[in-house]
């Protein structure tokens, strides 16, 4: 009985702690699992309590969908229309220049050395010799033989006649007359020599800076007015026009030759200066006869009559000495 007993207590502490073991698990089993219940409830209040994609779109307005997708404003295309009321023309925005001053003009013919478009000047070499910078600007009125042109015309090398006057301690052009366009194929100058084993002519062209070379044929025509002369007639000094054209080898050919002043002869102008260089004793007229204009140079021997001046209307008894007129004798029939 003894022995049995201390079995009997092991036994059945064996058995309650067991169940002690049980219990306790159990407990801890179903604490993880409302743990897990409590968290899963949390998350889905959470979830739940945010808001939705389309609670954040505006409200309707003026009957329009809320959950229509949001454009952005486009910035306007430099290609559409502009209202003309608030559009500005450049050019005004420009001081307005002031007039031309009422001042009295100064005639200047020349051949056009040097253009400058950027800073609006000319320089222009005087008949006589020197050169003169003249300034222009779009209050310039522009005549291309006799009708108005644009400054677009000047070119280099061109000879032009002036009507400058002072603006400040610059000279300003108010007037440009240029002359009439050369036909294709003309030129006109003085022989300095005629080559006769090369069928060549060589002059000095009035605006070419080096002399010019042109080719004779047997059917090249010297003429002088309306006789037809021999070629053995060109000798140096000779002032002709000559009409050419191109030979396709890198050469011109004339097919005609006009003399218009022989050395030695004597020629009798009339018409209206245009121009007068008192220093250099040049006188630039335009013939009554037949609108050309021509260079006369005063002898020594004259002495200028105090009312000579541009817009004089004058005869000048003149010979040819080779490489420009000079005037024997000068009148003035009208102011």
């Amino acid at each position: 009985m003894d022995e049995f007993l201390p079995t009997f207590f092991v036994g059945v502490a064996s058995k309650c702690l067991v169940k002690l073991v049980i219990t306790n698990y159990m407990k801890f089993c179903r604490k993880v699992l409302v743990g897990l219940i409590v968290l899963t409830s949390l998350a889905y209040a959470q979830a739940s309590s945010e808001p939705s994609t389309s609670s954040i779109v505006s409200p309707k307005r003026d009957g329009t969908d809320a959950t229509a997708s949001i454009e952005p404003v486009k910035p306007s295309s430099p290609n559409e229309s502009i209202d003309d009321s608030i559009a500005v023309d450049p050019s005004s925005l420009l001081p307005d220049l002031p007039p031309v001053p009422r001042a009295n003009a100064t005639l200047i013919g020349g051949t056009v050395e040097r253009l400058d478009r950027v800073r609006d000047r000319v320089i222009v070499h005087v008949f006589g010799g020197g050169q003169m910078m003249i300034l222009f600007d779009p209050r310039t009125v522009v005549y291309r033989a006799g009708k108005e042109s644009s400054v677009a015309e000047l070119q280099q090398g061109e000879r032009v006649y002036l009507d400058t006057i002072l603006d400040g301690d610059k000279v300003f052009a108010r007037t440009i007359r240029l002359t009439a366009p050369r036909a294709t194929g003309e030129s006109q100058g003085v022989i300095l020599k005629y080559r006769a084993n090369r069928n060549e002519l060589v002059l000095r062209d009035s605006i070419s800076p080096t002399p010019v070379q042109v080719k004779l044929t047997s059917a090249t025509q010297v003429k002088q007015g309306d006789r037809t002369l021999p070629i053995s007639t060109l000798v140096p000094g000779t002032l002709v026009a000559i009409r050419f054209a191109p030979d396709g080898n890198g050469h011109s050919t004339a097919s005609q030759v006009s003399i218009l002043a022989l050395p030695g002869t004597q020629y009798t102008f009339a018409g209206e200066v245009v121009h007068l260089d008192l220093s250099t004793g040049l006188v630039v007229l335009k013939s009554s006869t037949d609108n050309q204009t021509y260079e006369v140079y005063l002898s020594p021997s004259i002495t200028p009559d105090e009312n000579l001046h541009p817009g004089s209307v004058v005869t000048v008894m003149t010979y040819f000495d080779g490489s420009r007129y000079l005037a024997r004798n000068l009148t003035i029939t009208s102011q």
